[in-house]
């Protein structure tokens, strides 16, 4: 049940306007603002937010947005989060050109046919559908194959869901896993050696321990 001060709020933040920017950020040319924290504030409308046209960081999750629109003239934005709200169609953000990090997880997001649009944002390498830490994720991640599908529709990608995919990240973890099975290698093949020394020591031993028994005679 919602409470009094959450239903007071409401028709505050439902709207982005020119008053919710100004008293969140002190500024009041929106062109001036080039970080934004919106979280958690039951937004629906994106209203003016298009007119912040030197946004480079953009948090809207926790909201209730479908339409981004809005967002289209934001050339500069380098970051966005979106989890957690009602998406489904990311088209319009195909405009923003200079994105590197997109966090869309516990969205809408159907198929991967959905990202087709992102394609032509060539600085894009981080992408978000799934987050297991606050158990966010989108309709095409119960495919089982959408992480290869990702991968190959975006072949700069470095982070997917959290996890490096390509980069020194992931050339170190590959060189560690090389070393680990080399360690496993070395380790079996000593085993082995151990094992055949052991055999070899016990024979000889027994060998010996024929020679040096006494000889017996018959009465």
């Amino acid at each position: 049940m919602e409470s009094k001060k959450d239903k007071d709020n409401e028709p505050e933040c439902a709207r982005i306007t020119n008053g919710l920017l100004k008293s969140r950020t002190g500024e009041f040319d929106l062109e001036s603002i080039l970080f934004l924290k919106l979280r958690g504030l039951g937004i629906y409308d994106l209203g003016c937010i298009g007119e912040c046209i030197n946004l480079e960081r953009l948090d809207l999750s926790g909201n209730n947005i479908t339409n981004l629109a809005p967002l289209a003239s934001l050339r500069l934005l380098v970051v966005l989060n979106l989890s957690a709200n009602r998406i489904s169609n990311l088209e319009p953000i195909s405009s923003c050109e200079s994105l590197q990090s997109l966090n869309v997880a516990g969205n809408l997001i159907c198929s991967p046919d959905n990202l087709h649009a992102l394609k032509s944002l060539r600085k894009l390498e981080i992408i978000r559908l799934k987050d297991n830490t606050y158990n966010y994720t989108n309709p095409v991640c119960k495919n089982s194959s959408y992480r290869n599908i990702l991968l190959e529709m975006f072949p700069n990608i470095k982070v997917l869901d959290g996890e490096r995919v390509v980069g020194r990240g992931s050339d170190l973890y590959q060189l560690c896993k090389d070393i680990d099975d080399t360690i496993k290698d070395v380790l079996h093949e000593c085993r082995l050696l151990n094992s055949r020394a052991s055999h070899a020591i016990s024979q000889t031993e027994r060998s010996l321990g024929l020679k040096n028994q006494p000889k017996q005679y018959a009465v």
